[in-house]
């Protein structure tokens, strides 16, 4: 995680400064691993309980356009968000049970290089989320 010297370095090289509310929302992030705004909304509160969702949606593009966090939708509601720069990963969502689980990128390489080598085309794999039935038996038995 970056540190708040680092992150306060980050946004004054910005002309930006470091606010206790960008501050939480990005160790609520963290924390969290792979969250909408509501939850990080919900995990601040606890915290700071006048932060508004309005400054979190804010807050979380901020801290995705200095590349700190990023996005993926994972399903058709609001986008999720997990730490930028942590090992890229390729999102399993079960349709069921709603869990989400990371698997190594390198499995889809050959379809990543194919399309590269084809196309021009290169994946972004944080964004990519593949959706599906989780192995959990309760899961596997209503397919």
């Amino acid at each position: 995680m970056v540190s708040e010297t680092d992150l306060a370095e980050l946004l004054r090289s910005r002309g930006l400064r470091l606010t206790a509310q960008r501050q939480l929302i990005l160790e609520a992030v963290h924390e969290l691993g792979h969250a909408t705004p509501e939850q990080v909304h919900s995990a601040v509160r606890e915290v700071a309980a006048g932060i508004n969702i309005t400054t979190i949606y804010r807050t979380l593009e901020l801290l995705e356009r200095l590349d700190l966090v990023t996005h993926t939708h994972l399903s058709h509601g609001a986008p999720t968000y997990h730490p930028a720069g942590a090992d890229q990963h390729v999102h399993l969502v079960c349709r069921n049970c709603g869990t989400v689980d990371e698997m190594d990128p390198e499995l889809l390489r050959p379809v990543t290089d194919r399309l590269a080598a084809e196309r021009g085309f290169r994946v972004d794999i944080g964004h990519v989320a593949l959706f599906g039935v989780c192995g959990r038996r309760e899961c596997g038995e209503q397919s």
